[in-house]
């Protein structure tokens, strides 16, 4: 995922030769997860582990979607509050927010307050329930998964986007979505185990089922 959970903008913060760490408890992790412990919370029980639902899903981009230019820590504190906001992020909800309703997410200070990122939101839980007719967000999305996986030894062999991710987020737009890129959609495809950048060491390696935990600096194949 760009050296941190959806974070391009903080793999800078992190040294690119960096390895697994192995912390106090013996087990190895990538350093944006081996200290914050809402981080390390996260990486070893959700982070690359595969995600399916048109609700979980649009729930993922929506979060990616206000991440953008943050830091994935300020997105996990204030995850709860998303889920409130935005109606547990069921698509038919939200679907049908109107301008009152944005003028009251505005000013909620529990969450991210960006205007355009609460209409591109909204504009793309309508862009989710007209995907139904085409088969549906998650196989729409599960259908870009690649055929081999990186295995990354340091944080700086990390990809931040691949040929899948900038095709993905390109069919996402062309059926109405918004804020979705290359890049963000690596970070989606990351968390949701289409791809495993687990550092090679790290203990949560090839653990989603999808991926084996191989050490070829070449890649893994899909199980």
């Amino acid at each position: 995922m760009n050296a941190t959970p959806g974070m391009a903008d903080n793999v800078a913060a992190e040294p690119m030769g960096s390895g697994a760490i192995v912390c106090e408890d013996g087990l190895a992790r990538p350093p944006w997860a081996a200290t914050d412990p809402l981080l390390r919370s996260y990486y070893d029980t959700e982070w690359g582990m595969p995600v399916h639902g048109e609700r979980e899903l649009f729930e993922r981009i929506s979060l990616e979607v206000f991440q953008a230019g943050l830091s994935w820590a300020t997105i996990l504190r204030k995850r709860a509050a998303f889920r409130a906001a935005f109606r547990a992020f069921q698509p038919e909800l939200v679907a049908t927010f109107d301008e009152t309703r944005v003028d009251e997410l505005m000013r909620d200070p529990a969450i991210v307050r960006n205007r355009s990122k609460i209409l591109a939101t909204i504009s793309n839980a309508r862009a989710t329930l007209a995907l139904r007719v085409a088969g549906g967000l998650d196989a729409h999305i599960w259908s870009f998964m690649p055929p081999t996986t990186p295995a990354p030894r340091t944080v700086g062999e990390i990809p931040t986007s691949s040929a899948e991710s900038t095709a993905l987020a390109h069919a996402l737009r062309a059926r109405g979505f918004g804020f979705v890129g290359p890049t963000n959609m690596f970070a989606l495809m990351e968390a949701i185990g289409m791809v495993d950048t687990h550092l090679v060491g790290s203990h949560r390696r090839g653990t989603s089922g999808l991926w084996p935990s191989s050490r070829s600096a070449n890649g893994a194949s899909r199980r």
